[in-house]
């Protein structure tokens, strides 16, 4: 697997225990908001930081697109 395939299995596992989620429901939300791709294109600034930031980044992500989507 690619250095962006770890990270973006990696995101998913520490979004889905921050927010207290399933695997299906963290892959559904990601694929309704088009957050793979997000992940992956942004993979050189969000690798450095922390677990925090990147849910809070994820976060604000996905209210962003639901704003757009509204």
């Amino acid at each position: 697997m690619s250095k962006e395939g770890n990270f973006l299995a990696y995101c998913i596992e520490k979004y889905k225990s921050a927010k207290h989620l399933t695997g299906k429901q963290v892959s559904e939300l990601f694929s309704k908001y088009n957050v793979w791709d997000y992940i992956y294109s942004c993979f050189e600034a969000l690798h450095t930081t922390g677990d925090h930031y990147i849910v809070e980044d994820i976060d604000l992500y996905i209210e962003a697109r639901q704003q757009a989507m509204a």
